[in-house]
């Protein structure tokens, strides 16, 4: 077998499947303060371009019916990192005003004694999310111990 150098890849856009595009691109805006760039109805598929200055970050795609599962392959959660542990608060702050389901509370920390860490919860569509920071979270409990965690086991 021969072995290709790979590209220096970094991550585009994410494209979630919704329920309720008009539901979605509310909570994301409020929740995460992403501007919409972009929205159409192409051949009865609704979609909206959400990002920040300007650049793409989610693409939501009304085509979906249901909740978010985990219990079928594909994405486990959706990540997005802040510069520090105070605007992971601010974030949290935001989102218990808009009555946003957390699955745990408050920050949790990615390992037992871990620097980074964040606040983990859903979308209207039960979609994971988590909203972190690369240090600040050594004194956070951390639900698995010293085993690395995401805060959703």
């Amino acid at each position: 077998m021969t072995a290709v150098t790979a590209p220096v890849l970094a991550t585009g856009h994410i494209g979630l499947n919704v329920s309720d595009l008009d539901r979605s691109v509310d909570f994301y805006r409020r929740a995460l303060g992403f501007e919409q760039l972009a929205a159409g109805d192409a051949a009865g598929r609704r979609w909206a371009f959400l990002g920040a200055d300007g650049k793409l970050v989610i693409t939501l795609w009304e085509q979906s019916d249901g909740v978010f599962s985990t219990e079928t392959p594909g994405l486990h959660h959706l990540s997005f990192q802040v510069e520090d542990i105070e605007q992971v608060r601010a974030v949290e702050s935001a989102l218990r005003e808009l009555s946003v389901r957390f699955v745990r509370d408050g920050v949790v920390a990615h390992g037992e004694g871990v620097a980074s860490g964040g606040i983990f919860f859903t979308d209207p569509d039960g979609i994971r999310l988590e909203v972190y920071a690369p240090a600040g979270a050594e004194s956070a409990p951390a639900p698995s111990g010293a085993a690395p965690t995401c805060g959703f086991f």
